[in-house]
């Protein structure tokens, strides 16, 4: 069975920062999944400035990741 990886991405777009987290067994997998997400979630594919990958781990007990999102404050503006 092949390793697996979990994948961190960065997007940027026109109005928004987005994480996305995929599984994958490598890296040109987990670019495809992270765009496929980004479909799914009806994001057009014009508003996409930037997917950078952040963070690779291999899938394991106990691994994961922290996504952050913007204080409180920010948010109530």
């Amino acid at each position: 069975m092949k390793p697996v990886n979990l994948y961190r991405f960065e997007v940027t777009t026109t109005t928004q920062l987005i994480y996305v987290v995929v599984a994958a067994h490598n890296d040109e997998q987990a670019f495809q999944l992270a765009e496929n997400e980004l479909d799914k979630q009806l994001i057009p594919a014009r508003e996409l400035i930037d997917i950078s990958l952040y963070e690779k781990k291999k899938i394991q007990r106990g691994g994961g990741f922290v996504v952050y999102a913007k204080p409180l404050t920010e948010r109530a503006k």
